[in-house]
């Protein structure tokens, strides 16, 4: 193991070859709010980024908050179809938009719409971390797109010089699970100290508050900046005077090295990232020096219990989680020494939260049984869904917000999640929470993903299925695996092996994806 002490950028965002310090960030985002109010956005309205991470998604978002304009990062996934959807339902004022994702259809979508566009140049680094991948195609067949430069609109461009105006958050749109996607909107309006407390909640969780005596934090964005949790991430660092550096696309062995390089004490990751790093060959986990890492955060998604333990075994007590939604925030927080004692828990309530327990009718159940999860903070009344006052009225119970997960909490305040509500299968009248069978299946040698899952049956109502990605194993091995380990109940009824599962950047799995191609195969 080697060490080697890093002497570059104190404070500012790294990507590939190329940095950018705070104060030209600074400035660069003076120069945005001045491109974007010639394009006529104003104080309250909205800017659309289809962009990966990159300095552009800072500037834009910094430069729009000057004007107190509110971005919609939207993610890169998405169909023609679907970001036309957004782009209408926001109506976005603006959209800036990397080259390489600017693609035809995109372009008439943008006319049909007539939103004015800016298109930042993909840089290298991307392109090199997409080389090889269905995406490459993109940089290299892509007719130019007509639309504006971003760097030259930059240049063009004096900075902003007004007063600065409230801020508005971005509005981040749900990933459509249930029906279209929905945005997530905070009111303009929330006082002050409701915001401070949010804001510390949410520092105290990442383990990005300051404390005396200590450097800024200096990590590794792994996830995209269209999602909520790593956007939030990202400029926190940036805001504490730290450093973020960009990883084009997740690498395992990359971050390694990324940790050492940069001597990085944050990160914020999903259970997939842990999975992927100890998939390693141990040479390669233990080649590099990893003793700067401080704190450690993941959440998006379940993390089995043996990736977990076998995650704080190698990199020590540095590793915490949280349990979060988009609407919400922070609602409970675990630190190592918290899950060891109560594996598989996802926390306490954190400062300011009120959690409880409820049953199909709203009533609180009894600790230990388990029932939706809803929560009320500070924050409650100030969010709402954009233009859909029907699922807001949905996901307000009795002055909570309903979570829409399944779990229980114990005697002591332990929170631990069984699934999603919408995930649990209802089998001969018996609930089964796929979330349990799939972190079984994850215990098995062999077994790299698994996704389990319900669909319809004549007899039983639903059945369990499962689809997984494996190496040398068939439906009967896996099948006696499960049986010494789960009641025989919870066991898939039919398996599939893929070569890999379609998961969000968060970390989900497409399990509406998976459920319709398995019933079209049918």
């Amino acid at each position: 193991m080697t060490s080697h002490a890093y002497t570059g950028l104190a404070a500012g965002i790294v990507s590939g070859a190329r940095h950018i310090d705070t104060g030209t960030l600074a400035l660069r985002s003076r120069h945005a709010a001045s491109v974007l109010a010639a394009l006529g956005v104003d104080q309250g309205e909205r800017v659309a980024l289809l962009l990966r991470n990159d300095f552009a998604f800072f500037e834009a978002t910094q430069g729009a908050a000057l004007l107190g304009a509110s971005t919609v990062p939207l993610n890169w996934h998405l169909t023609a179809d679907e970001a036309d959807h957004i782009l209408r339902d926001c109506e976005a004022k603006a959209m800036v938009v990397h080259a390489d994702l600017f693609t035809p259809a995109l372009q008439r979508v943008a006319g049909a719409v007539g939103v004015p566009t800016l298109v930042v140049d993909s840089p290298p680094e991307l392109q090199a971390a997409y080389a090889g991948t269905p995406m490459q195609a993109l940089f290299v067949d892509a007719p130019q797109p007509s639309a504006p430069s971003w760097d030259a609109a930059l240049a063009a461009a004096k900075p902003w010089q007004a007063s600065p105006v409230p801020i508005i958050g971005p509005m981040f749109y749900t990933s459509g699970t249930t029906g279209l996607p929905k945005g997530v909107q905070r009111s303009a309006n929330v006082p002050p100290d409701v915001a401070l407390a949010a804001q510390r909640r949410t520092l105290l969780a990442w383990g990005l508050a300051p404390q005396p005596g200590q450097p800024a934090p200096r990590a590794v964005m792994t996830g995209p900046l269209y999602h909520s949790a790593p956007n939030a991430y990202g400029m926190n660092v940036l805001r504490s005077g730290g450093l973020l550096v960009l990883q084009p696309r997740f690498d395992a062995a990359g971050l390694l090295a990324l940790i050492e390089q940069h001597r990085i004490t944050h990160l914020h990751m999903v259970p997939t990232m842990f999975v992927r790093l100890l998939q390693l060959p141990a040479a390669q986990r233990h080649r590099h020096d990893l003793s700067s890492l401080q704190h450690v955060v993941h959440g998006a998604a379940p993390c089995p219990a043996d990736i977990k333990r076998r995650m704080i075994e190698w990199w020590g007590p540095v590793i915490g989680e949280y349990y979060a939604m988009t609407e919400t925030g922070i609602i409970t927080t675990s630190t190592s020494a918290q899950w060891l004692a109560h594996p598989g828990t996802v926390g306490c309530a954190a400062p300011g939260v009120q959690v409880r327990i409820t049953d199909d009718h709203g009533i609180e159940l009894p600790r230990g049984q388990a029932g939706e999860i809803c929560l009320r903070t500070e924050t409650t009344d100030h969010v709402s869904y954009h233009r859909a006052d029907g699922k807001t009225a949905e996901l307000r119970r009795d002055g909570f917000l309903r979570t829409g997960d399944v779990g229980h909490l114990t005697d002591d305040g332990f929170l631990f999640i069984s699934d999603r509500k919408s995930d649990m299968v209802i089998s001969g009248g018996v609930n089964i929470y796929p979330a349990e069978v799939e972190a079984v299946l994850l215990q098995m040698p062999g077994i790299h993903d698994a996704a389990v899952f319900g669909v319809a049956d004549d007899e039983m109502g639903e059945r369990v299925v499962a689809v997984i990605e494996a190496t040398g194993l068939d439906a009967a091995t896996v099948t006696a695996f499960l049986r010494e380990r789960l009641a025989g109940y919870k066991l898939p009824r039919a398996m599939r092996f893929d070569m890999a599962l379609p998961r969000e950047d968060s970390g989900k799995v497409k399990k509406r994806l998976l459920r319709e191609r398995w019933l079209e195969s049918k």
